[in-house]
């Protein structure tokens, strides 16, 4: 990138990483265009007006502002675009008839999936940019030989954000740079200070930028018709019913404290039935799965899926061994997934993603899970 000039747009987020690509790219002599994408209006959610609820956000007012801030420090110009309608309809309302369905999303994929890079990349073409940049620990990498791109994971494997870009495709990786996928959290931190940015030691947002308190239960019978919340029995693997519950979106597999039950050993969230509303629990044993069918697999690019590939179920677990199937289906390519050693808490809505050592090959949402 240092070898010619291009006019980037860089995603910023008023966080110390965006502020940093932006940085590093203007440094390195491009012509840069700062952009914020305006998802969640927190005014108009009266929780933000009780002085004790938390956000801890990446979009948030004060985090406009230092984007703003940051874009002026380093001397180029910013622009804050409204997608709330799009976020409530492919995030937000997402996350919530997920939850309702007993099933537990991941929002902070469906916004990089359904919403930050296509709206980006509209607008980078429409101001005639080359390229947009985002604060990614991600690598991209380019086979001239085989005109292939390949997505890679972030140099600093406690970043590594991969995992949320399962869903790129050839054509956003001909125009996406990740200019941070090769550096550390600490080194960008020093060049946050180096360039003097408002946001340099910032903290990290780590919870989901709509939910105040991390409270997803409140949230989601606030935004929730009441009829659409499920009722019903909390039974345990062996048939037994042990109490009453008022809500399926209460529950995530894997769960096991807030379950309201009393036992002398530890028992867990194993399954969850929205047809019947009823949710399974169990001891930990139950909890092991042979493997899962994907709704929605993606490919980045064709790959031999015959041979064992690394598989993570979430974004903080540690890959397993599994090999994909792939058969046709009425829907489009169906595939499932046979791991080598049964694996705890597979849980439907949650993403999986195909690695090939550092390379992510794709994913998809993990759909209906295999008993072992």
């Amino acid at each position: 990138m240092t070898g010619h000039r291009k006019k980037i747009l860089v995603a910023m987020s008023g966080g110390v990483d965006s502020s940093v690509a932006a940085a590093l790219l203007k440094e390195q002599g491009h012509d840069v265009i700062g952009v914020t994408m305006q998802l969640w209006d927190y005014s108009k959610n009266e929780v933000s007006c009780d002085p004790t609820a938390k956000f801890d956000t990446c979009c948030s007012h004060d985090d406009v502002a230092d984007a703003r801030e940051v874009a002026d420090k380093i001397g180029i110009p910013f622009y804050v675009m409204d997608y709330q309608d799009d976020f409530q309809s492919n995030v937000v309302d997402y996350f919530t008839s997920e939850y309702l369905r007993g099933r537990t999303p991941n929002p902070c994929v469906a916004c990089n999936t359904f919403l930050k890079f296509d709206h980006l990349l509209e607008r980078a073409a429409r101001l005639g940019c080359d390229a947009v940049a985002t604060g990614h620990y991600a690598r991209i990498e380019y086979s001239a030989e085989e005109n292939l791109y390949r997505l890679l994971k972030g140099v600093d494997a406690q970043k590594d954000q991969s995992y949320f870009l399962y869903s790129m495709t050839q054509e956003r990786l001909a125009r996406v740079l990740f200019p941070l996928g090769a550096m550390t959290k600490a080194e960008v931190r020093h060049h946050a200070e180096r360039f003097g940015l408002v946001n340099a030691r910032k903290k990290e947002s780590m919870e989901i930028c709509f939910i105040p308190n991390n409270d997803y239960a409140k949230f989601i019978e606030k935004h929730a018709n009441p009829e659409s919340i499920i009722r019903g029995e909390i039974c345990h693997e062996n048939g037994q019913v042990l109490a009453q519950h008022d809500g399926i979106h209460k529950f995530t597999v894997g769960q096991r404290k807030g379950i309201g039950i009393y036992s002398d050993r530890p028992l867990y969230v194993t399954h969850i039935e929205s047809e019947t509303g009823r949710v399974f629990v169990g001891e930990e044993h139950y909890l092991l799965k042979q493997g899962f069918v994907f709704d929605k697999f993606h490919l980045i690019h064709h790959a031999d899926l015959s041979e064992p590939y690394e598989i993570k179920i979430r974004y903080r677990s540690s890959p397993a061994e599994g090999r994909v199937f792939t058969e046709p289906s009425s829907l489009g390519t169906r595939a499932r997934v046979e791991f080598s050693l049964p694996q705890r808490s597979v849980t439907p809505g949650q993403i999986a993603v195909l690695y090939r050592g550092d390379e992510v090959l794709g994913g998809g949402f993990i759909d209906q899970v295999v008993h072992t």
